[in-house]
């Protein structure tokens, strides 16, 4: 039996594309969540504004965050973070303010 889910883009606008690297905006207003999708490779967060965020993980989500159907936390401009692919999710923006990052996303 194959996968019928439906999958959208990691991230809300693609900015650039190698042989190596995607490089991605992501960019949702409060209460906004992301397409359901999912992280073929590994990749680079680089946060740049907002408050909170929240991500909806599929029960088969790999990578970083498996065994967990939900994680929240604040967001910290500047702060990056690194995180392994495998991932199922979709990202909501439970802040106040508009959410944006940048997303690195490396190509084997």
């Amino acid at each position: 039996m194959g996968d019928e889910r439906e999958y959208g883009d990691i991230a809300t606008k693609l900015l650039m594309e190698n042989e190596r690297v995607r490089i991605w905006e992501m960019r949702l207003d409060p209460g906004q969540r992301s397409d359901l999708h999912r992280h073929d490779h590994d990749y680079i967060m680089i946060q740049i504004s907002g408050d909170k965020m929240g991500a909806h993980f599929e029960p088969d989500s790999g990578g970083e965050w498996v065994g967990q159907s939900y994680v929240e936390g604040p967001i910290a401009p500047g702060q990056v973070l690194y995180a392994k692919r495998g991932g199922i999710e979709t990202a909501e923006n439970v802040g106040d303010e508009p959410f944006y990052e940048i997303v690195v996303e490396l190509k084997d």
